[in-house]
């Protein structure tokens, strides 16, 4: 494995990161020494190398593939794993990272999650040890960019049981077992330019489902950029088909029995969506509030009037309730007691929060707030996307409901 460690080493070796303006209660405080100086290095690469062109990418709805490798040595892809990490971290620590990524740009935050989040947490919960020893070390340095393939055209929320993606086992000509998928996906982020994708197919035999772990180009698979988003631009998400795809026994994840599987790896990773929507909140927050500080009307600057304070404050409000929610979900997961119905509660309020937060921010800035100059458009547009992916509102809602009833509302 090629050697990170000295750009790590460094971020460590910086002075402690400055609370953010919008922790309003201090909640950095509570991670460690190390994690606050990674925290700082990530911060300073996001303002100097994501911000100053987050909005040109976004407009020519371009992925900032040129960053895969600085986002590598930045640990980005890798901390989440024991076989990866730079250095010791919690869940804490890569909420926050999420919360940074959003804050500067939702479509790179959205990036790496498919990527490490959605795509290596799969092979790290399914794959057998060969697997995980093969993909994990090279998508950590970035030299593979990853995707991960469940929702379809016709099946978003009722994945779980309306997967029409197929796989069919057989003998290959070689005498080795072999799949054979067939079906389609959509809305696929990174599918457009991925190396590996992890694809969700039911088995024809015992029609549970299984994860597939598909390199490409390869024969029978076609990806196509999905054009005319309003939304997270800068990630190229893919109309993704697959046409008599063989895929080896060897590619299918070992560890995967069925869709219980793959709401372990949701579960994970809809906590660090909460993060992201928090993320996409503050940047929105940040940019009306450096705006209300500039703009006079009336003489004096907007943010100096009482409805345009009372905006501020019950989106700092917002905040606040949003981070400590995603805090104690984080801390659940790093004691191991936390399960669907706490990710769910995150993921359903902090968006909601978030689309509050977004219009605000969008009020403030009156008619300039339309366009990419003043910093909230952007997160006004992310937002919509944050808030349905990986769940939308209504289905996390059912998913604490249920919890909250012992009876179940979903059809």
């Amino acid at each position: 494995m090629t050697s990170t460690t000295t750009p790590t080493a460094s971020l460590l070796e910086a002075a402690p990161a400055d609370l953010l303006d919008v922790d309003f209660y201090e909640f950095q405080h509570q991670l460690t020494d190390a994690e606050q100086r990674a925290l700082r290095g990530i911060r300073a690469f996001l303002e100097e190398e994501v911000r100053p062109i987050a909005d040109d990418q976004w407009e020519r709805a371009e992925s900032p593939r040129h960053l895969v490798p600085r986002i590598a040595e930045l640990g980005l892809y890798a901390n989440a794993f024991p076989e990866t990490a730079h250095f010791p971290n919690s869940n804490m620590y890569r909420g926050w990272v999420a919360l940074e990524l959003a804050r500067v740009d939702a479509s790179l935050a959205t990036f790496i999650g498919v990527h490490s989040g959605l795509a290596m947490t799969s092979i790290a919960v399914g794959g057998s040890d060969e697997q995980k020893a093969e993909w994990l070390p090279v998508l950590a340095r970035g030299e593979q960019v990853a995707a991960f393939g469940l929702t379809e055209p016709d099946h978003g929320s009722d994945t779980a049981r309306g997967l029409e993606t197929t796989a069919r086992r057989r003998t290959g000509p070689d005498g080795r077992d072999e799949w054979v998928l067939n079906g389609a996906k959509r809305w696929i982020g990174n599918g457009a330019f991925a190396d590996l994708v992890v694809i969700w197919a039911k088995d024809v035999e015992d029609d549970q489902v299984k994860g597939f772990l598909v390199r490409t180009p390869a024969v029978g698979f076609s990806a196509s950029k999905i054009e005319r988003k309003q939304s997270l631009r800068a990630v190229e998400n893919a109309d993704i088909v697959m046409k008599d795809l063989v895929i080896p026994e060897s590619d299918r994840l070992q560890r995967i029995d069925g869709f219980r599987d793959v709401a372990v790896v949701l579960r994970l990773t809809r906590a660090d969506v909460a993060w992201q929507a928090l993320g996409v909140a503050v940047g929105a927050y940040e940019a009306a509030l450096a705006y209300a500080k500039q703009r006079h009307q009336f003489g004096k600057p907007i943010a100096s009037y009482q409805l345009v304070q009372e905006k501020l404050a019950r989106s700092l409000s917002n905040i606040t309730a949003s981070i400590a929610l995603c805090m104690r979900v984080s801390q659940m997961q790093d004691e191991g007691i936390q399960r669907d119905h706490h990710s769910a509660l995150a993921k359903a309020f902090v968006t909601a929060r978030m689309r509050e937060t977004v219009a605000l921010a969008r009020e403030i800035t009156g008619g300039n707030g339309i366009t990419l100059d003043h910093g909230v458009a952007r997160f006004f547009a992310d937002a919509e996307a944050v808030y349905t992916f990986e769940g939308t509102y209504d289905m996390n809602s059912l998913i604490v409901g249920r919890k909250i009833t012992g009876l179940t509302a979903f059809v």
